[in-house]
């Protein structure tokens, strides 16, 4: 049985750090050191995806506008077209995509509205255990 995001949710919880496009880049800064996280996802008030703002865009920002960046709301240097995944998407699917694309962090979707977020950690944590899990099974076949 194939692991999918709504497992992994299941187990990690659905809980997302957001902010909304008008917050500073120093304050979105603020948060992804206070939480200690890669990534804020930039929601409207309905907890629709307006966008996603990383480590990675902080670092750009600043290394293309100088201080004066940490001024400047998020909206200037967030990116807008965000890569969703919804619950029924597998771990190989969503392992390959961020492959691929060079993500780190993908929001979850569900009904048009931000419902959990998955990061490489969590989708390595996953394929570990279910690496772990078929060597048990085999151990016991072989056992058995």
């Amino acid at each position: 049985m194939a692991i999918t995001v709504r497992m992994i949710l299941d187990e990690k919880g659905r809980a997302v750090v957001t902010a909304p496009a008008t917050t500073s880049i120093s304050e979105v800064a603020v948060i992804l050191h206070q939480n200690r996280i890669g990534a804020v996802v930039i929601a409207d008030e309905g907890d629709r995806i307006a966008g996603i703002f990383t480590e990675r865009d902080l670092a750009a920002a600043v290394g293309k506008h100088g201080a004066r960046a940490l001024t400047a709301p998020v909206s200037q240097e967030m990116t807008d077209n965000v890569y969703r995944c919804d619950e029924g998407t597998t771990v190989n699917e969503l392992m390959e995509v961020m492959t691929k694309r060079h993500f780190r962090h993908v929001p979850v979707e569900v009904d048009g509205k931000l419902a959990g977020i998955i990061s490489i950690g969590d989708v390595v944590k996953s394929r570990i255990r279910e690496v772990e899990q078929e060597a048990e099974h085999i151990k016991s076949y072989i056992a058995g």
